[in-house]
């Protein structure tokens, strides 16, 4: 099938607010920002309507700090969450964990694809609510029950609440944060009225191949401290730790992701040294260190090659 043969793009869950004009359908991929190298950016809870969202077949493999709860109302699609695919043909709930690599390939026509809403927050802001903590272990959303087949009463009541929430986020009142996980809490209780998706098929190879490297690339990375800097940089550090040769893990990241190996691993780091220079007082040569370079200016020349800023410049850019 011709879908089949589309490549799978860069997911890039959220608009940037200075990049991208809400509700603009037209807005292209290479318009977002993906949330991975935003994860820093001081927001806690944010609800889409998809019907404003470009749908793409795409590839999620960041590390990322939110949850994300994704509500199909139409389309049918594969949806794979870690070693685990799905096929939603039915309105569904979708539960992804902040650690999760997930994939989407679109079937149905584009209109169909674009229909229902997804909500992200941050993991502080499940920290900050307790309740909503509460109910999230209680159901094991996000763990066990991670794709829910919606009953046609839950579809009605589900989407009102989204459309009630998108009222809220848009309106960003003293209490908006904490009517918003209310809502959250009740879309997850009306969630267990469905039934859990089973794994539908067994992921192929190819994408288990890839799974693991990205798998690999955001194990090596969340690692990275003073006392253990990065262990693999290259493509072929990557392939043989995954004992792949180089042009064949190379070849399959460049059909699924369009980007090869080496473009995977410098974007990878550079979001770590953005995230070590905002989220900690470590010099320049320390995170350098961490990131795999001998020497600062090395690192400092490879930050502003990739960024268009200096390190110490993009540290200073953010006042928080």
């Amino acid at each position: 099938m011709k879908w089949m043969e589309k490549r799978i793009e860069q997911l890039e869950d959220i608009p940037s607010v200075t990049r991208v004009e809400v509700g603009n359908p037209e807005a292209s991929l290479s318009a977002v920002t993906p949330v991975a190298r935003n994860y820093f950016e001081n927001w806690n809870i944010r609800v889409v309507n998809r019907e404003e969202i470009d749908c793409k077949n795409y590839l999620s493999p960041n590390r990322r700090d939110f949850y994300k709860i994704t509500f199909f109302t139409e389309g049918t699609g594969l949806f794979s969450q870690g070693m685990h695919r799905y096929m939603i043909e039915e309105p569904t709930m979708v539960f992804i964990h902040p650690n999760e690599i997930v994939s989407w390939k679109n079937i149905s026509p584009q209109s169909a694809c674009s229909a229902g809403f997804y909500c992200l927050f941050k993991k502080r802001y499940v920290e900050g609510h307790p309740t909503l903590k509460a109910v999230m272990d209680r159901y094991k959303f996000f763990t066990e029950r991670k794709a829910v087949r919606l009953t046609p009463s839950s579809v009605s009541v589900i989407h009102h609440w989204f459309s009630e929430m998108e009222e809220q986020a848009q309106a960003a009142g003293a209490l908006a944060e904490d009517v918003l996980q209310a809502y959250l809490q009740l879309i997850m209780i009306e969630s267990m009225k469905g039934e859990s998706l089973s794994n539908s098929k067994p992921v192929a190879d190819d994408y288990r191949h890839v799974h693991d490297f990205f798998q690999l690339l955001e194990e090596e990375a969340a690692t990275i401290n003073l006392d253990h800097p990065v262990r693999l940089r290259t493509a072929k550090e990557f392939a043989d730790a995954l004992q792949l040769h180089p042009n064949y893990l190379n070849a399959l990241l460049k059909k699924h992701t369009g980007q090869n190996i080496s473009t995977h691993i410098k974007n990878r780091l550079l979001d770590e040294s953005k995230a070590l220079l905002l989220q900690t007082d470590w010099t320049l040569q320390q995170i350098g260190y961490c990131i795999g370079f001998a020497d600062q200016p090395n690192f400092s020349q490879f930050f502003k090659k990739y960024t268009g800023l200096t390190p110490a410049v993009f540290r200073r850019s953010y006042p928080f």
